[in-house]
């Protein structure tokens, strides 16, 4: 079920709130401000001229990874759906003029398989994978408004994530528009080569916060969509060490378990300024620290962290006790574990 937590994991206080609402007062649409995820306005730009119906997954990718879209999943309101069934209203201008032209190009690229993943512009890669994950996110918000988990004007949902959310959602407009991020990027993109050139299409994500992996071909991703860089930085030593090089399939797990239980640990919520000008919306990140003094990322457990990649690790059999062991040194794929601290 879609319960959004109180307090999301993340420092917020109610002068950060008002902060960013004055943040996000600019003319660009914003979903959040009236809690709006209806049909009948295209879910980036508000427009409600006529919306498609366009699907999450696109063709193209179905095609590739030769999935039928009949395949199913499961929603956290836990009705079962098809890949086929998801869809989301998009003009059909912001369509045919930004997200087709957009989708050309990441098809292109996953035709190439890492050599192509890996040249393509991280903004691009971002537009790409935020699109989908926040498309996940409207349906999501649809199926609890429609169960009433969650009310008409969002007031059971946190306003961390309420903020975070709007925060993706504005900076995806810049799929159709002139967005600039002043110095920073609000994300950490990690594209990897992988042993198997044959790999399976799979994806996971995790919506609270908004941390995604896909591998596929030759190539892995891992994106967190909203944390400024921080998490590609926590795991630099080990980003360094395996550089270049192919990755087995448990390898690749076991980076994105670390990505995915760093960002659970990740204990801000990032906070930006917007200004507009001459049709350009300059988006300018407020410092993560602010006046807290503790430390951007809460202490590293290494039995939580056990937890996570015992779930990544499924397939190949590996149970909790086997990955903690040695409670002080987790089992690890890489020659150089080069894990953090734990506390």
């Amino acid at each position: 079920m879609f319960r959004p937590p109180t307090n999301d994991n993340k420092t917020t206080s109610l002068n950060a709130i008002i902060t960013n609402i004055a943040a996000m007062n600019h003319s660009l649409y914003n979903p959040f401000k009236s809690f709006d995820f209806r049909n009948d306005k295209c879910f980036l730009s508000g427009d409600d001229t006529s919306p498609l119906a366009v699907r999450v997954l696109p063709d193209w990718l179905l095609n590739m990874a030769n999935l039928t879209g009949d395949e199913q999943i499961k929603l956290l309101d836990e009705s079962i759906r098809n890949y086929k069934s998801l869809v989301v209203p998009v003009s059909a201008t912001v369509y045919n003029e930004a997200i087709l032209p957009l989708e050309q190009k990441i098809a292109t690229a996953f035709e190439q398989g890492y050599k192509g993943v890996s040249a393509v512009p991280e903004i691009e890669l971002f537009q790409w994978i935020g699109k989908l994950m926040y498309s996940f996110l409207y349906i999501e918000m649809q199926g609890a408004i429609r169960l009433k988990q969650l009310s008409g004007d969002g007031m059971n949902m946190s306003q961390g994530l309420m903020h975070k959310f709007g925060n993706l959602h504005l900076m995806l407009q810049s799929i159709f528009t002139k967005v600039e991020f002043e110095g920073f990027t609000p994300w950490s993109i990690v594209v990897v080569p992988l042993e198997n050139a044959t790999t399976g299409f799979s994806f996971r994500d995790e919506i609270n916060t908004l941390i995604f992996s896909l591998k596929f071909k030759d190539f892995g991703i891992v994106a967190c969509l909203q944390d400024n860089g921080t998490n590609k930085r926590y795991h630099q030593q080990l980003l360094d060490f395996i550089k270049d090089r192919p990755l087995t399939d448990q390898q690749f797990e076991e980076l994105a378990a670390r990505f995915f239980y760093s960002a659970y640990l990740f204990n801000r919520l990032p906070e930006y300024n917007v200004i507009e000008a001459n049709g350009v919306a300059y988006i300018d990140p407020m410092p993560l620290r602010g006046i807290q003094h503790k430390p951007i990322f809460d202490e590293w457990q290494h039995k939580t962290y056990g937890q996570v990649l015992e779930n990544f690790w499924k397939p190949y059999g590996l149970t909790l006790f086997e990955i903690i062991k040695d409670p002080k040194a987790p089992l690890s794929f890489f020659e150089q574990p080069l894990l953090p601290d734990a506390g």
